[in-house]
């Protein structure tokens, strides 16, 4: 039973909606090795552990989502309230509110900001929850009426409107096809792509453990037909082998073998040796799933793009900025009813990466002479010029 499973059982009748399994995960000899899911690797994924391996171990998903989570959490905002830019900007017990929201929606498809409020009502913080520990819990209707933040063995549940028809939490949520409550992450996507990735790595390293080279067979020969070595001479050859010339430090050691036995080299054909191109493979699907240019996470072989500026461009037009929008337009549509006329965007202006198209635009807008002043403000997303 799921984690959002066990969570529903857990309401007393309350009818909640489970989550939607996170995908199922390709079953390579590799990843049934070294088994580490835990468990059935057929089995929906795991959210902690796909965040611990994908995020934790993996080098090239943790670039990916730092790389976009950084670039947004310094990104220059600017709001139609100085404070309502105050409060996105703030921490909150630590956290930076756009970096942590742009991580989790990256890697969960979720993201859930508690509005905390001082003794007047007004929003004093806003706070990021975990997305792996909220269920949406539905009306009667199926819309959200409410959300349970479970920690340990407790659950508190926050109603998604206070009784002045203010939120209590902002969803945030990325598409999904088939989740009326759930939004879809990139992780589900880049998955596979991890699995493939990291059992590459420890198979290389389980080759380095062995002399980092192919093994071979020890073959007993003693010249008798049907003659067979006893099981105390078998194991007592087998621990001699592991103590004398396993690993790495036994590397390139000369093998002393007694009467009867022969060395018989095994090479793995090229196909099993080519881990490098199983790894650039499965490196740059995961930078395709969480939208990085290949060449910004420094993989070889990319020549998509003609430099790292054009790479920085494209990251800021086809990733940063559709997620810039979506977080930025949920929480100002969320604090809609203390700052009626919220608005959160960008200053393309003070983005670098940005600066030559930003260049190109302003001297475009400048030449026609068949707009309006207010015209040619609305054309570069500033506001009116104040009366």
């Amino acid at each position: 039973m799921s984690f959002f499973q066990n969570l529903a059982a857990a309401f007393k009748g309350a009818a909640v909606t489970p989550r939607a399994p996170l995908g199922r995960s390709f079953v390579s000899p590799w990843a049934e090795a070294f088994d580490w899911r835990g468990g059935d690797a057929r089995g929906p994924l795991n959210y902690p552990v796909a965040t611990r391996e994908a995020y934790l171990k993996n080098p090239v998903a943790q670039r990916a989502v730092r790389l976009v989570a950084e670039s947004l959490g310094g990104a220059p905002l600017t709001a139609s309230d100085p404070a309502l830019a105050a409060l996105v900007n703030a921490t909150s017990a630590g956290q930076a509110l756009i970096e942590t929201l742009a991580s989790q929606m990256l890697l969960h498809g979720n993201a859930y900001v508690q509005v905390l409020r001082d003794a007047d009502g007004e929003p004093a913080e806003l706070f990021a929850l975990r997305p792996d520990r909220v269920t949406v819990v539905p009306d009667a209707g199926g819309w959200p009426a409410g959300f349970a933040y479970k920690v340990g063995e407790r659950t508190m549940t926050l109603d998604a409107l206070d009784d002045f028809g203010q939120p209590n939490v902002i969803h945030i949520r990325g598409f999904h096809p088939s989740d009326d409550h759930y939004g879809a992450g990139c992780l589900e996507a880049a998955d596979d792509a991890v699995a493939v990735h990291n059992a590459a790595s420890r198979w290389n390293l389980a080759l380095l453990d062995n002399a980092a080279r192919p093994s071979g067979a020890l073959v007993y020969d003693p010249g008798e037909a049907g003659a067979t070595l006893t099981a105390e001479q078998f194991d007592r050859i087998k621990s001699e082998l592991s103590a004398a010339y396993s690993g790495q430090v036994n590397a390139g050691r000369p093998m002393l073998l007694e009467g009867g036995l022969k060395w018989q080299s095994m090479a793995l054909t090229p196909a099993d040796m080519d881990f490098a191109t199983l790894k650039a493979a499965a490196a740059r699907d995961i930078a395709l799933a969480f939208g990085v240019p290949p060449m910004l996470l420094g993989l070889p072989g990319d020549s998509t793009y003609a430099n790292y500026r054009e790479a920085n461009r494209a990251l800021w037009r086809l990733t940063l900025l559709p997620l810039a929008g979506k977080v930025l337009a949920a929480l100002a549509e969320g604090l809609a009813p203390w700052f009626p006329d919220a608005r959160l965007t960008i200053d393309l202006d003070r983005v670098p990466a940005l600066a030559e198209d930003r260049e190109r635009l302003w001297s475009q807008v400048s030449a026609a002479d068949f707009l309006s002043p207010e015209e040619k403000r609305r054309v570069l997303g500033l506001a009116p010029e104040a009366a």
